[in-house]
């Protein structure tokens, strides 16, 4: 056989350059954007905690405990699915670039994996979000309480990595040990993850066609969904990256990938709101607020503080968190279940009562266009993504604030 008959075709070369090699985080993350814009065009905008709490109502419904026996509302079940086909998105990714295998970490890192996973839960019941809901969907939203969510979500992040830091100096054993990788695809005798993804992704559309004559925004949902996972998986989407990594190694690549994807999602979800896009039946003052959520200010900061500190001790993001899962990581694998568990039991008992005692001016829905205008939030939210691209260039570069 010739040389030049080895060569891929162009088929093959289009192949390769979506699954030989990760893509930069910017690209995945404009792609994100932008589909996150399409699904509020369809329904509402894209977030992770409603789907994984369905997932938890559905277990503890399963099992006939905390009085979850009633089905769930439609709309969690739309994010649920959505949730699980993020999951299945990336394992599509995953086994099309050989790149699944079951990775478990030592112990210590998989009791990191379930805290984590359980402090984000706190946070999201408690800020009514996570890094997606109340960040990169809250903030394009032009949510007030997005904002705090956000600040929220910075000085957690910097107390979870004082904590890593004090525990590898103090309990260096804690986090080591032995690890294991199984199913593997390098090499030749990965080929089965190719022709099992083609299956996987088959099956996707084929569900997807199903829903489509009776539920075409499950049907959409499910599709973008999958596609959502894909990218996150080859981008390594991540927001706990974008903003644990200037404080920890200095680096910025994933902190400019999220400000794309925010940008991208700003411009699209003003110009919905705005002109009353996907109004339908909805009357045009619900269609603006849509995504913001009752928890400016006290419910956004505290929240947000929780589950930046969850986000960082488990390593992933609510996002970050299922499409690792789906890539075959373990550990991840704990802070599902973490997350799982602990959010349909704070939503129901933990949060209500703290929330009951809360004055309403602590906690109401900030529309931002409702004191500066359209053009004054819009310039608002642009200032701040400028102002966070500044500071991680300018820390990237000098090294001011990496590992303090």
């Amino acid at each position: 056989m010739s040389e030049k008959s080895k060569e891929p075709g162009v088929l093959g070369n289009l192949f390769k350059t979506f699954f030989a090699k990760h893509w930069p985080v910017w690209v995945g993350a404009i792609v994100l954007g932008t589909l996150n814009i399409l699904l509020f065009a369809i329904k509402s905008p894209w977030g992770a905690s409603g789907g994984i709490n369905n997932w938890g109502e559905n277990v503890f419904k399963l099992v006939g405990i905390f009085g979850l026996e009633n089905a769930t509302p439609t709309n969690a079940s739309l994010y649920g699915m959505l949730c699980l086909f993020l999951v299945i998105g990336s394992f599509i990714g995953a086994l099309f670039s050989k790149e699944f295998a079951f990775r478990i970490p030592p112990k210590g890192e998989l009791i990191k994996g379930f805290i984590g996973g359980s402090l984000m839960a706190l946070g999201a019941t408690f800020g009514i979000g996570c890094t997606i809901g109340a960040f990169f969907s809250g903030m394009p939203a032009l949510s007030g309480g997005a904002i705090i969510f956000t600040i929220g979500l910075f000085i957690g992040t910097i107390i979870a990595l004082k904590y890593l830091m004090w525990e590898m100096e103090k309990f260096p054993k804690f986090s080591s040990g032995k690890s294991y990788v199984f199913l593997s695809g390098t090499g030749k005798s990965g080929s089965w993850q190719i022709y099992l993804a083609w299956i996987v992704l088959i099956i996707t559309f084929i569900i997807s066609y199903q829903y489509s004559g009776n539920n075409k925004i499950m049907a959409w949902f499910i599709i973008i969904g999958m596609l959502m996972g894909l990218i996150s998986q080859r981008s390594r989407f991540c927001i706990v990256k974008a903003f644990r990594d200037p404080f920890m190694t200095g680096e910025a690549d994933g902190s400019v990938g999220v400000m794309a994807g925010l940008l991208i999602g700003v411009f699209g979800f003003t110009i919905i709101k705005y002109f009353g896009i996907g109004i339908g039946d909805v009357a045009a003052r619900a269609r603006e607020m849509t995504w913001v959520f009752p928890h400016f200010f006290f419910r956004a900061a505290i929240g947000g503080f929780v589950f930046g500190i969850g986000m960082t001790i488990a390593g992933g993001c609510a996002v970050g968190t299922l499409w690792r899962v789906g890539e075959g990581q373990v550990k991840l694998w704990a802070s599902a279940l973490g997350f799982i568990l602990i959010s349909p039991i704070s939503k129901l008992y933990i949060v209500p009562p703290i929330v009951n005692s809360l004055p309403q001016s602590l906690d109401f829905k900030n529309y931002l266009p409702d004191y500066l205008g359209y053009p004054g939030a819009f310039a608002l939210v642009l200032i701040i993504i400028l102002i966070w691209y500044v500071f991680v260039k300018w820390n990237e570069k000098t090294g001011r604030f990496s590992a303090f």
